[in-house]
């Protein structure tokens, strides 16, 4: 009988469970199969996005236009450090320290040596504008032009409540203290490392458009840079120049006078004719040749600034027709204050250096 090899029982396999696609499943509610559907869904999502973003700008316009004035401080400082390095080859670091100590030291200065006399001054200055402005209404009415008294007075008084605001500042209270030191403490950090912000917002953008955004940058903060120059220097120019020639003829408040000629200088097209007419109100009050004094130093001190310091900075910066300038600043003034007012310049010219690079982009790729 043969022998028969033992059987080994067989290995039951599991069949392996059926593939996802073996059962077909029902499309999702929001999936899109129409091509031109989606593209006009990812058209309105786009749109929806940017009009979020604009609200967003809007209602936190306060905050960006603070970070706005934290670079227009760094450019100051920035053009301070630039300039000490033609002349001192020392780091970077040292000299923004340098410009920083000086602008403290300035401000010390004039808080203890000049701080009292231009306080006492300030107390004066609204008592004396009221005095000539009701002088002027008098003048007005004997030479048959009628006015409500009254109403007008009203509106001096809120006028110059602001410019006695204004020189209380410069007597030591400053308003708005916490937006001038966010300002200068952004300031400082952006003057201290430029380029790590630089890369920072650079990092954000496309790879495709990160150059463009870096040459940009460079010609905004070289501009920057120039507008601001010029007008500390004008500033400078005209303070100075003004207390002098008051103070030579015995103008009263002359050191005030310089100071807010100096400070409105800042502000194109509107702080010249404000301090030309406290400087005429203040004259008159001394008498009819010390207020015709007043009128000469202003235009010689205008003529002078507009004929020879504007052009020659002008040359170098963006551009600005006048109109444009004061229609921003009447916008700014009115959205956001004295800050709004003091920043539309710089704002309107980097928003021109963006749409002129913006406009050539345009015409290179057309061209292509």
């Amino acid at each position: 009988m043969a022998d028969t090899a033992p059987t080994r029982p067989r290995r039951r396999t599991r069949k392996a469970p059926a593939l996802a696609e073996a059962e077909p499943q029902s499309a999702s509610p929001a999936d899109i199969s129409d091509p031109f559907v989606r593209q006009e869904v990812k058209r309105a999502a786009v749109w929806i996005g940017m009009i979020a973003l604009v609200g967003l700008c809007i209602y936190q316009a306060q905050a960006l236009l603070v970070i706005f004035g934290g670079i227009v401080f760094a450019a100051m400082i920035d053009g301070g450090a630039r300039l000490l390095g033609r002349v001192l080859k020392i780091p970077r670091g040292y000299r923004v320290g340098m410009v920083l100590l000086l602008t403290v030291a300035f401000f010390v200065w004039l808080a203890l040596f000049a701080g009292s006399q231009i306080a006492a001054q300030a107390a004066q200055l609204p008592a004396v504008i009221k005095d000539q402005a009701a002088r002027a209404l008098e003048w007005l009415a004997v030479h048959g032009f009628t006015l409500d008294v009254n109403s007008v007075q009203g509106l001096i008084e809120k006028a110059f409540g602001g410019i006695g605001q204004l020189t209380s500042a410069l007597g030591g209270v400053l308003g708005g203290f916490t937006t001038a030191f966010l300002i200068a403490v952004l300031g400082i950090y952006f003057a201290l490392e430029p380029d790590l912000y630089r890369r920072g917002v650079s990092w954000l953008l496309p790879a495709a458009e990160r150059g463009r955004f870096a040459h940009i940058a460079q010609t905004m903060g070289k501009t920057l840079r120039r507008l601001l120059a010029g007008r500390l220097l004008g500033m400078a120019v005209e303070g100075v120049a003004t207390w002098i020639m008051l103070a030579a003829y015995g103008v009263p408040m002359a050191a005030l006078l310089g100071l807010l000629t100096g400070l409105l200088a800042f502000l194109p097209n509107i702080g010249a004719p404000i301090s030309g007419l406290l400087m005429v109100m203040v004259g008159f009050s001394g008498g009819t040749s010390m207020g015709i004094y007043c009128i000469v130093v202003y235009f010689v001190v205008q003529t002078v600034d507009g004929n020879i310091i504007v052009p020659m900075i002008a040359k170098k910066t963006a551009d600005l027709a006048p109109a444009l300038v004061l229609g921003a600043q009447l916008i700014m003034g009115a959205l956001f204050g004295i800050l709004g007012l003091a920043l539309a310049d710089p704002l309107v010219a980097m928003i021109k250096i963006l749409l002129e690079h913006r406009s050539a982009r345009n015409e290179a790729e057309a061209s292509a």
